[in-house]
């Protein structure tokens, strides 16, 4: 039920949130900033990471877990030299001023919504989330849209650490076994201890990026991603890779973001959960690649056409 509820909500305030990064007016008033508006990356991350202050590529890596450092490091700290984060909050807040009254057509009374957005974003606990207890910890605007999206903008900042994955480990596990026990990859419960073994490891990787999804209140499908560390791993299908790419994995593969795991329950394909998941753990990643082995067709095409996979 929790899970349902769940991603209900985020269909409903993501699309909120996110006409910030998209929106002529946000544009337009990135623009007057001084920002390059010819690429999408300058007004995203001013918009994003004001919240946190001046912060450094180090600060934005570590919040920004699934964008390559290599990326961050090519405008922050930057964009602080165009405008400042206190600029950039004011320019936001015009932004979305703007924005949400066009597409609400002057229909913008909000106040039920806000005040229930409010107590829901004030109720969250925030250990670990840097961005979205740096936006709670902003002060809520008078306008009743503008209080619902930073609330919203709260609450999608709000994402699972390392360690909480770990506690839908049993889940995921069942959702492994599920998608590959059977064709094409006929690992029966072999390739599933294996993987039992491996969530533990995992949830301490620096940027991990985690997706469960649920349908119809059951667990259908998970992917995990990380960037790529250096030196390039062994083991697994990464010596093919080596052999594949030779010298080149260093310089294509390290710091972008890989994909070590998307597993379909049976009962969940043919939906397009999967390009969805694979669309939010590759969201802003420069580069993005699947691991996985070459019969895999479905997911290589997934991975390809929706991120710009190797």
């Amino acid at each position: 039920m929790f899970e349902r509820l769940a991603r209900q909500m985020w269909h409903q305030t993501e699309p909120v949130h996110a006409t910030l990064y998209f929106s002529p007016e946000a544009f337009e008033e990135a623009a007057r900033l001084g920002h390059d508006i010819g690429s999408r990356w300058p007004s995203y991350f001013a918009w994003r990471m004001a919240p946190l202050g001046a912060a450094g590529p180090r600060g934005v890596a570590a919040a920004c877990y699934s964008f390559s450092p290599t990326m961050i490091a090519e405008y922050m700290p930057a964009i602080w030299a165009v405008a400042t984060p206190g600029q950039v909050l004011e320019a936001r807040s015009r932004a979305m001023d703007r924005t949400l009254r066009v597409l609400l057509g002057g229909h913008i009374d909000m106040t039920e919504a806000a005040e229930l957005a409010v107590r829901a974003a004030e109720s969250i606990r925030v250990a670990h989330r840097p961005l979205a207890a740096a936006n709670l910890e902003l002060p809520w605007p008078r306008e009743p849209h503008l209080t619902l999206w930073q609330a919203y903008t709260v609450l999608r900042e709000r994402r699972l650490t390392g360690e909480e994955t770990l506690g839908r480990a049993a889940e995921l596990i069942e959702i492994y076994g599920a998608s590959f026990n059977g064709p094409p990859w006929y690992e029966d419960g072999h390739g599933t201890a294996g993987f039992a073994r491996r969530p533990a490891t995992d949830a301490r990787r620096p940027g991990l990026a985690a997706v469960l999804a649920c349908r119809d209140g059951e667990p259908a499908e998970f992917g995990t991603a990380w960037p790529t560390q250096s030196p390039f791993p062994a083991g697994r299908a990464y010596d093919r890779v080596r052999v594949q790419l030779g010298g080149q994995v260093e310089t294509r593969l390290v710091g972008a973001l890989e994909v070590d795991e998307l597993a379909v329950s049976p009962h969940a394909r043919g939906q397009r959960l999967a390009a969805r998941i694979l669309d939010l753990l590759c969201e802003g990643a420069t580069g993005c690649g699947l691991l996985t082995a070459p019969k895999a067709h479905d997911a290589i095409g997934s991975t390809n056409a929706l991120a710009g996979g190797v």
